[in-house]
Protein backbone atom coordinates (compact mmCIF):
# COMPACT_ATOMS: atom_id res chain seq x y z
CA UNK A 1 0.00 0.00 0.00
CA UNK A 2 1.59 3.35 -1.07
CA UNK A 3 2.44 5.97 1.25
CA UNK A 4 1.47 2.84 4.13
CA UNK A 5 4.19 3.26 7.31
CA UNK A 6 7.79 0.78 6.75
CA UNK A 7 8.06 -1.74 8.69
CA UNK A 8 11.31 -2.06 10.69
CA UNK A 9 12.27 -4.62 8.53
CA UNK A 10 12.52 -2.34 5.44
CA UNK A 11 14.45 0.14 7.12
CA UNK A 12 16.86 -2.29 8.21
CA UNK A 13 17.10 -3.98 4.62
CA UNK A 14 18.02 -0.48 3.58
CA UNK A 15 20.91 0.64 6.03
CA UNK A 16 22.14 -2.91 5.36
CA UNK A 17 22.39 -2.17 1.64
CA UNK A 18 25.71 -0.92 -0.27
CA UNK A 19 23.96 1.83 -1.18
CA UNK A 20 23.59 3.05 2.43
CA UNK A 21 27.28 2.05 2.99
CA UNK A 22 28.39 4.51 0.06
CA UNK A 23 25.83 7.12 1.29
CA UNK A 24 27.81 6.91 4.80
CA UNK A 25 31.37 6.50 3.48
CA UNK A 26 30.93 9.98 1.57
CA UNK A 27 29.44 11.52 4.31
CA UNK A 28 32.22 10.42 6.57
CA UNK A 29 35.27 10.51 4.39
CA UNK A 30 34.36 14.27 3.78
CA UNK A 31 33.23 15.62 7.50
CA UNK A 32 35.99 13.51 9.66
CA UNK A 33 38.97 14.74 8.25
CA UNK A 34 37.69 18.67 8.05
CA UNK A 35 36.11 17.73 11.70
CA UNK A 36 40.35 16.66 12.58
CA UNK A 37 41.29 20.03 10.85
CA UNK A 38 39.17 22.44 12.23
CA UNK A 39 39.75 21.16 16.05
CA UNK A 40 43.66 21.41 15.92
CA UNK A 41 43.18 24.69 13.98
CA UNK A 42 41.30 25.52 17.06
CA UNK A 43 43.52 23.98 19.60
CA UNK A 44 46.60 25.54 18.25
CA UNK A 45 44.77 29.06 18.36
CA UNK A 46 43.90 28.07 22.42
CA UNK A 47 47.52 27.00 23.06
CA UNK A 48 49.12 29.86 21.58
CA UNK A 49 47.00 31.97 22.95
CA UNK A 50 47.91 30.40 26.27
CA UNK A 51 51.52 29.51 26.33
CA UNK A 52 52.91 32.24 22.96
CA UNK A 53 51.43 35.42 24.77
CA UNK A 54 54.23 37.48 23.29
CA UNK A 55 53.58 36.30 19.80
CA UNK A 56 49.69 36.38 19.83
CA UNK A 57 50.41 39.99 20.74
CA UNK A 58 52.60 40.90 18.01
CA UNK A 59 50.66 44.50 16.51
CA UNK A 60 49.84 43.86 12.43
CA UNK A 61 48.58 46.63 12.06
CA UNK A 62 47.60 49.62 14.69
CA UNK A 63 45.98 48.02 17.64
CA UNK A 64 45.46 45.04 15.57
CA UNK A 65 47.27 41.95 16.79
CA UNK A 66 47.74 38.23 15.98
CA UNK A 67 45.68 36.97 18.50
CA UNK A 68 42.53 39.04 16.77
CA UNK A 69 43.57 38.16 13.66
CA UNK A 70 43.75 34.14 14.39
CA UNK A 71 40.34 34.95 16.14
CA UNK A 72 38.60 36.49 13.22
CA UNK A 73 39.79 33.67 10.64
CA UNK A 74 38.32 31.18 13.54
CA UNK A 75 35.05 32.34 12.37
CA UNK A 76 35.70 32.77 8.53
CA UNK A 77 36.73 29.47 8.76
CA UNK A 78 33.40 28.41 10.60
CA UNK A 79 31.58 29.86 7.94
CA UNK A 80 33.85 28.48 4.81
CA UNK A 81 33.44 24.49 6.14
CA UNK A 82 29.59 25.08 6.86
CA UNK A 83 29.67 26.44 2.90
CA UNK A 84 31.83 23.82 1.72
CA UNK A 85 30.05 20.96 3.40
CA UNK A 86 26.49 22.76 2.36
CA UNK A 87 27.97 22.37 -1.42
CA UNK A 88 29.61 18.75 -0.81
CA UNK A 89 26.28 17.83 0.80
CA UNK A 90 23.90 19.40 -2.36
CA UNK A 91 26.17 17.08 -5.11
CA UNK A 92 27.37 14.22 -3.14
CA UNK A 93 24.74 13.19 -0.07
CA UNK A 94 21.34 14.69 -1.14
CA UNK A 95 21.13 12.59 -4.67
CA UNK A 96 22.22 9.64 -3.18
CA UNK A 97 19.64 10.24 0.33
CA UNK A 98 16.94 10.72 -2.30
CA UNK A 99 17.33 7.26 -4.30
CA UNK A 100 17.64 5.42 -0.64
CA UNK A 101 14.36 7.38 0.39
CA UNK A 102 12.27 7.62 -3.05
CA UNK A 103 13.37 3.33 -3.18
CA UNK A 104 11.91 2.56 0.72
CA UNK A 105 9.06 4.71 0.31
CA UNK A 106 7.93 2.77 -3.11
CA UNK A 107 8.50 -0.15 -0.81
CA UNK A 108 11.04 -1.96 -2.93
Amino acid sequence: MPGAPAGPDRYRAVQASAEFGELRRAQRSFAFPLTIAFVSWYLLYVLLSNYAGDFMGTTVVGHINIAFVFGLAQFLTTFLIAWWYSRHAAAELDPKAEALRARLEAGE
